[in-house]
């Protein structure tokens, strides 16, 4: 399925049956970002529908040429923040470790779009810089898995990975950030489930799902093998212009995702990324809407409403 995802943004107009006149701009923005969607995801994309929330994530568009105040092309710090080629480590008690710099999906809105994973590449050896950092660090007791998507990986690397931190003995969590079982639920494999499983490590697994119409039966099915594994699944969504900014819309993505069998995490406020500008939703809006959840579903389906700024010790509630 990654090997067939579509890049070529003639091919995704022709397929969702959209008009060529977004074809000139969606060519411009490719350039600055390539595009990036799988079949498995584009199935769940409404044909001939522009505002489709699923659709608006990753299709480029030419506003992402606009250069705006306040935006940059490392909103969040992670430059200033990495030890050794690939780790980061911003907050207390844990740190970042990017495994790997692809994604099943390029999403429009990513922060690390325009991150300089050539120059902060993970691999075997430069993984061996990191370990030495985590193992000289022992205040560190939580590691995350991020990328680009560590799920990409495949599933003799990750095992090696994994199998390597889990004799860092203050090294206590595992937390994985990933969207690929919602991108491509097929890549949650048996084997895959078990390495998970198996470890010593305290496996938790943070999802990105941002609209409920992103869960079919497949992502049920990937999901419920975490969850019949004793995985602990949260989700975290970023609050995003025309696509959920609405109580209703995150309303409905709470109950989908606890029937599925995912807690509420995190919400985010738009970071404010180079090329991304047209997703923003202002901070008072943000908190009236986040207002207007907590009136609507219980305590534990609401997620926290944050925001991250480069620098500060945690992420920053909003409300």
């Amino acid at each position: 399925q990654l090997a067939q995802a579509i890049r070529d943004p003639a091919e995704l107009l022709s397929v969702l049956e959209l008009p060529d006149s977004y074809l000139p701009g969606a060519y411009r923005a490719n350039r600055l970002f390539p595009l990036r969607v799988p079949f498995s995801y584009l199935n769940r994309i409404k044909k001939a529908d522009p505002d489709d929330p699923l659709l608006r994530q990753i299709l480029p568009l030419d506003v992402e040429n606009d250069n705006l105040p306040g935006y940059s092309d490392d909103p969040v710090g992670d430059l200033a923040s990495q030890q050794t080629p690939g780790l980061l480590h911003k907050y207390k008690g844990r740190a970042l470790l990017i495994a790997s710099a692809a994604c099943a999906i390029h999403c429009r809105y990513c922060f690390r779009r325009n991150f300089p994973y050539n120059d902060s590449k993970p691999g075997k050896y430069q993984w061996q810089d990191a370990l030495e950092y985590l193992t000289s660090h022992s205040d560190i007791n939580e590691i995350i898995l991020s990328g680009g998507d560590p799920l990409s990986l495949a599933d003799e690397r990750l095992a090696q990975l994994i199998s390597r931190l889990e004799k860092i003995p203050h090294l206590r969590t595992l937390r994985i950030h990933t969207r690929l079982p919602v991108a491509i639920p097929q890549r949650i494999t048996t084997s895959l489930v078990e390495i998970l499983s198996n470890t010593r490590l305290n496996p938790v697994i943070v999802l990105h799902v941002n609209h409920a119409n992103e869960i079919d039966d497949d992502v049920k099915l990937a999901v419920n093998s975490l969850r019949n594994a004793g995985i602990v699944l949260l989700n975290q969504s970023v609050l995003l212009r025309r696509i959920n900014d609405s109580s209703t819309t995150l309303e409905t993505l709470s109950h989908s995702l606890f029937e599925t069998g995912i807690l509420p995490y995190y919400l985010h406020q738009l970071d404010k990324v180079n090329g991304a500008a047209h997703f923003a939703v202002d901070k008072n809006r943000s908190v009236k809407i986040i207002s207007d959840l907590r009136k609507r579903l219980p305590g534990y389906l609401v997620p926290r409403l944050v925001e991250e700024q480069a620098g500060e010790p945690s992420k920053l509630p909003l409300v």
